[in-house]
């Protein structure tokens, strides 16, 4: 046997810490101190005499001999992960980690989940409601619902990303609003409390200025409401609060419920893309495409 594989923990040491480009980070993942992850750094890097990091500001950057070790270390990891994987497959039943934003998670998947667990009663579920993108492997999550203005997400090294559609966002209000306001065209929404989002990625303005209309004039007027999620638009907007921009597939059962109007059939400009990450080398694989075509089959 070749013996730089003696090295085997300082190489597992090494990807972590080259993936993440961090010894803090890695220390984390690994769960080591940093001085231990700088001392395998070193002991690798003399016992192979090639520098594979160089320091740069706060940041640690792979030298040419770095990459060509990281891909190949990578790869033989996914190797063995992929073999370990294939002995160790779980089982349909059992349990499964998903995360999300807190509004799709509360206002679409845990009123939909029954419909899951009347074809899968033997898995359970646990939901985790987060508008941060958690660290799938360092969580222990088995499933990330994502959604970007964008094409793509920024998918981490190891994980598998599936594109699930998009959805179209729509100013809403509910049924006693737009009574009392009148509100029959978009001018009339000049006279409205509408509420932002605070990220402005789906801003009010961009909705107006796509209909001609003097979207920055409109919003420097008051009264508006500011909120930091879609759900808390949505629920002012259910309680006769002002009119909301707000998705499809998360105001859809309050419409068909008769609670909410959709005032026009006019998107916003800029349009949701749907997202699911997960590890394809995962022991629950099997348990996670069942998930997966479950989205995929009940998402509007």
């Amino acid at each position: 046997m070749d013996k730089r594989l003696r090295h085997l923990s300082a190489l597992r040491c090494f990807e972590s810490a080259a993936r993440l480009q961090s010894y803090t980070q890695a220390a984390l993942e690994l769960n080591i101190t940093q001085a231990a992850v700088s001392q395998q750094m070193r002991q690798l890097e003399n016992a192979l005499a090639v520098k594979l990091f160089v320091r740069k500001g706060r940041n640690m950057h792979l030298t040419e001999a770095g990459d060509v070790l990281l891909m190949s270390t990578q790869s033989a990891f996914k190797r063995i992960i992929g073999g370990l994987n294939q002995i160790q497959t779980q089982e349909l039943a059992g349990s499964l980690t998903i995360t999300s934003t807190q509004s799709f998670c509360s206002l679409w998947l845990m009123p939909n989940l029954c419909s899951f667990y009347e074809s899968h009663e033997d898995i359970q579920i646990r939901v985790l409601g987060s508008n941060h993108f958690e660290d799938i492997r360092l969580n222990h999550i088995d499933i990330a619902i994502r959604f970007s203005t964008k094409q793509g997400l920024a998918c981490p090294a190891g994980l598998e990303q599936l594109y699930l559609g998009e959805d179209s966002n729509y100013p809403v209000c509910s049924p006693s609003y737009k009574a009392a306001l009148q509100i029959n065209s978009p001018n009339d929404l000049a006279r409205c409390n509408l509420i932002h989002h605070d990220d402005d990625k789906v801003s009010w303005e961009q909705w107006f200025e796509s209909q001609g209309i003097c979207g920055s004039s409109i919003c420097a007027k008051g009264p508006h409401t500011r909120v930091s999620s879609n759900d808390m638009a949505l629920s002012a907007a259910l309680k006769g609060q002002g009119v909301a921009i707000v998705s499809k597939e998360l105001f859809l059962d309050f419409q068909q419920a008769g609670l909410i109007v959709q005032l026009f059939d006019i998107p916003h400009p800029v349009v949701w893309q749907r997202y699911v990450l997960f590890d394809p080398y995962s022991p629950k694989r099997v348990r996670i495409q069942v998930f997966i075509d479950w989205l995929i089959n009940h998402l509007p």
